[in-house]
């Protein structure tokens, strides 16, 4: 059927807006995407209802099937939830949870040291952002509750780490695919200067946002900064009995049988994903290159191996521990704990993809290549659409593809010397918008990683994340006006600084 072109309407942004506001006011995320899905789906077939349906279940269909087969992104994320889920499971009937929470309350002596403990872990597991936030869910969880952290925190501090240190590192999934995509550009604009990898590490030198969602993490999990609604999470959760103390029923479990399923998850999947893409690199006739292998890589096979290995490996630790019955029952309990975040992500790549075909993304890129504006306003300008943009659409990925290319050539045409500056600031507002949007992949398994409620973490997050962004805004403004990424750097941390301290004074929760 023939859909409607939005491309140069403002209508282009109305199922986004509609979902993202209804499930900031009604709190009921399934019931607003679902709002975003239909009249999305009406708009793109001119308002005819059957061909609205049609279009709708083909959309969701193409989660699973498509033109070339079975889709096997959205399955192997899937499934990787589903074993992770049945993991968990074993280990909290297998007493493992309970056990490292004991073994973590000896040697870790306060709130503080766990809340350190799940921020510290990024540096471990940044290959990918998916993998961050549900393999140090799994960790952190027992330990949060031990220490009656609250779980809206606890995805914070897994959201705010997992793509502001994914998108800094060459050595990601993240970081591989910005690197094709500047390479591409660098030739584009014939820019010899740098290399694609030195392009990459200059540009996360002035991504600003990444940088001090990062610091700004450290500083909540240090101080115990907590403003907002997340103040009366924290005190719900401090004057709550540990949800860890509660489910220790006489069962013994032992330390090892948490930590080897998640070393065992962590080597296991980033062999695959180097081994994936290695035969990806041999398939093309390419060398092989460890860069080169991330660049190439598939990530959902790899966390499937990955996870299915873990699960063998826990599996075998609980051996004596468990009964055939209570590993059975675990396996259903397992799977029905992700049943709400599976749902929640049909929906949110359902809505993702009408966005895609309502041409979200290049309405909102039109609006700043068509500004002739005054080139030092670039960098802050790209920044917040590159947030808009992201937070409209779910997909720093997404916005990474269409932003950079744009971002490039308005730099090349108005100032070649603001070229790097202009792709960070699209790489800065892409994770930024990201972080904040409900429809976001990341966002959703955040929350799923450290079971809690998905717009309770959303609202938790935000208020952190509009602070860093707008000391971000600054540091791009300065940067565009003084060509220096070190004043930019500068301003961020003196703005960022100042507004720590206005919002101190809302502080409740002591670490």
């Amino acid at each position: 059927m023939q859909l409607v072109d939005f491309s140069s309407s403002f209508w282009s942004v109305v199922p986004p807006l509609l979902a993202l506001s209804l499930a900031i006011i009604t709190r009921r995320v399934l019931l607003s995407l679902s709002a975003g899905i239909i009249v999305g789906g009406l708009m793109l077939t001119h308002w005819n209802p059957i061909d609205g349906a049609i279009y709708i279940k083909n959309s969701v269909l193409s989660l699973v099937y498509g033109d070339e087969g079975l889709n096997f992104d959205s399955l192997n994320i899937i499934i990787f939830l589903l074993l992770l889920g049945a993991l968990t499971a074993l280990l909290t009937v297998s007493g493992s949870n309970q056990a490292f929470a004991a073994w973590a309350q000896k040697h870790i002596k306060n709130r503080r040291g766990a809340k350190m403990l799940t921020a510290g872990l990024v540096f471990f597991t940044f290959i990918d952002d998916y993998f961050h936030s549900l393999a140090v869910g799994a960790i952190a969880r027992p330990v949060a509750d031990k220490f009656k952290i609250s779980r809206p925190k606890v995805a914070y501090i897994l959201d705010s780490t997992a793509a502001p240190m994914c998108v800094l590192m060459p050595i990601s999934s993240w970081g591989a695919y910005i690197m094709t995509l500047v390479a591409g550009l660098l030739a584009t604009h014939a820019i010899t200067d740098f290399s694609p990898i030195g392009a990459f590490v200059s540009m996360s030198l002035m991504n600003y946002y990444a940088i001090f969602a990062l610091i700004t993490v450290f500083i909540v999990a240090w101080f115990s900064f907590d403003i907002g609604t997340m103040a009366r999470f924290e005190r719900e959760a401090m004057n709550k009995q540990s949800a860890v103390e509660e489910a220790v029923d006489g069962q013994q479990g032992r330390v090892y049988a948490l930590l080897l399923p998640i070393i065992t998850l962590i080597v296991v999947t980033v062999g695959m994903m180097i081994h994936t893409g290695a035969e990806a690199l041999a398939a093309d006739g390419k060398p092989f290159s460890l860069l080169g292998a991330f660049e190439n890589t598939t990530v959902g096979i790899s966390l499937v191996v990955g996870g299915s290995a873990s699960y063998i490996v826990a599996l075998l630790c609980s051996f004596g521990l468990v009964s055939v019955s209570e590993w059975l029952k675990s396996i259903l309990v397992g799977f029905k704990s992700m049943s709400g975040a599976i749902i929640i992500l049909i929906f949110a790549w359902t809505i993702n993809t009408i966005v895609g075909d309502m041409n979200t993304g290049k309405y909102l890129s039109s609006l700043v290549a068509n500004g002739g504006l005054n080139a030092q306003f670039l960098p802050a300008l790209l920044f917040v659409l590159s947030v808009v943009m992201a937070f409209s659409t779910g997909t720093s990925w997404g916005t990474f593809g269409i932003m950079l290319p744009i971002a490039a050539s308005m730099a090349a045409n108005a100032d070649p010397s603001l070229m790097l500056p202009c792709m960070s600031a699209v790489m800065a507002g892409a994770v930024c918008g990201d972080h904040c949007s409900p429809v976001s992949d990341t966002t959703i398994l955040s929350s799923t990683g450290a079971a809690c409620n998905h717009i309770d973490h959303v609202t938790t997050q935000l208020p952190y994340a509009l602070i860093v962004a707008s000391a971000s805004f600054v540091g791009f403004l300065t940067l565009g006006f003084s060509d220096s990424a070190l004043l930019g750097f500068v301003a961020t941390a003196l703005c960022l600084a100042l507004l720590l301290l206005v919002f101190k004074s809302k502080q409740s929760v002591k670490a």
